[in-house]
Parts: structure tokens; sequence; C-alpha cells
């Protein structure tokens, strides 16, 4: 008998009889495929040739009389016309519907135009509220010429004089701080600055506010003074420290 390895499809020729009963293990001499291979059939006896009856015939069926063909009926449903198509016309718009949309885009620029009036006014009206909110707003107002405080707190009524006390001129300084906005503002320190006849600094000294906070629309008034101030001082400046003004 030939022995095939379902493996590398070596053949191998091998005696029948060592394969007799329920047949053995065999190994591929080429790729070490181990495998159980069956007993091989038995053959047939000689002289005895079997042979297969072949099915009987299946029975021709009768033919049948071929149907005569059924006239179509007409059916009584008929489908309604389709439409005719309208006629094309040159399409013009009516005056009225052109005024229309003259009347709609003016009064559109005319809503746009108010908008940007009303953004323009209230940024002029409430610009101090705005400076506030937003400091660096401060320096756009002041290229526009508009005056802002962007601190809030105002300096009002500043007076200063001399006098002599313990045989030295004494430097009195006094003025209102105010805040100009609608809620409660910390107030920072404030800075004297004294400046000759050149504008030219000569001396400046820092004092705290009599007050921590204002709150909106309060006002409370400050005084500070400087022993022997400098002879040379023709120009006094009061601001916050830190500040321009």
């Amino acid at each position: 008998m030939i022995l095939t390895c379902p493996v590398c499809a070596t053949r191998y020729q091998a005696d029948a009889a060592k394969f007799a009963g329920p047949g053995r293990k065999v190994r591929c001499a080429k790729c070490g495929h181990v495998w159980h291979q069956e007993a091989p059939p038995p053959e047939p006896e000689p002289g005895l040739e079997t042979f297969a009856e072949p099915p009987p015939p299946a029975p021709r069926p009768e033919s049948a009389p071929r149907p005569e063909p059924i006239a179509p009926r007409r059916s009584a449903y008929a489908p309604p016309p389709e439409p005719e198509p309208e006629p094309e016309t040159d399409w013009a718009p009516k005056p009225a519907s052109r005024l229309g949309r003259i009347v709609g885009l003016s009064l559109g620029w005319a809503g746009l135009i108010g908008a940007i009036l009303i953004v323009a006014w209230s940024a002029v009206v409430y610009r101090q509220e705005i400076a506030t909110l937003w400091p660096q707003s401060a320096s756009l107002y002041a290229r526009l010429g508009l005056a802002v405080n962007a601190r809030g707190i105002g300096i009002a009524d500043v007076n200063y004089s001399d006098r002599m006390e313990d045989g030295q001129v004494v430097l009195m300084v006094t003025g209102n701080l105010v805040n100009i906005t609608a809620r409660e503002l910390p107030v920072p320190p404030i800075r004297v600055t004294l400046s000759g006849e050149d504008n030219r600094e000569l001396y400046h000294w820092n004092f705290s506010a009599p007050v921590a906070t204002l709150k909106a629309g309060q006002s409370a008034p400050f005084q500070t003074r400087l022993a022997s101030p400098p002879p040379g001082a023709r120009h006094l400046e009061v601001s916050f420290a830190g500040s321009d003004g």
C-alpha cells in the first residue's frame, strides 16, 4: 500500500499487513509529522465482480395541453391626465416688491447705524466705569482726548502752604479723595512730588491715606507735611504711588 504524509505529501511504499485491525501510528521521515494510519479496505475476492444497479428511469410527464393565450382585459380605471406645463415667461419684479426690499434694506442699515451710535455714546458716557473695570482702555481714551481715571479714585481740592514751626519751614499739603465709581474701591498710597523751575524732580515722599477703602461716591480728606522742603521747589504734584496721576 502507498502512504502519503498529510503535511508534506511525501509518498511511501508500505506493507498493508502491518496495518491490520485498527491501524497504527506512523512518522514521516522527511518532516517528522506523526499521524494514525488506518488499515486499508479488504480487497475483493478474485472472480467476483459487483455491479451497482442503475436507478430506474423517472417516468416521463405526460405532455399537458398548451393553454390558450388570454386576451388582456381593458381596465376601467384610467389615470388622470398630466397637467400641461405652463408657458415660460420672463419674470420681472413688481414695483411693490422692489419697493419693499428697498425699505427693508434701509431699515436694516438704520438699525445697524443706530446700534453703533448707542455703543459709541455708552462708551463715552460710561468711560470712567469702563476704565475702572478695564484699565487698558485708559490709553485709548487718552488718544481720543477723553480724560479718565483708571483707578476710579480721584484727588481733588489740593492745597499747600508754608508755616514756621520751631524755627523751621514746614510744608502742609491737604486735599480730598473721591470715589467716582459705583462700587467700593481700595485707596492706594499717595505720593507728593516737588520739582524746580525746569520741572525736574527735587524730592518726593509717599504716605498712606486716612481710610483703607472708599464706598461708591464717598470722599475723605487727607493731610501730609514735610519739614524743611527743598528751597528751590516751585511746583507740587499729588498723585497715587506707582502712577502718573
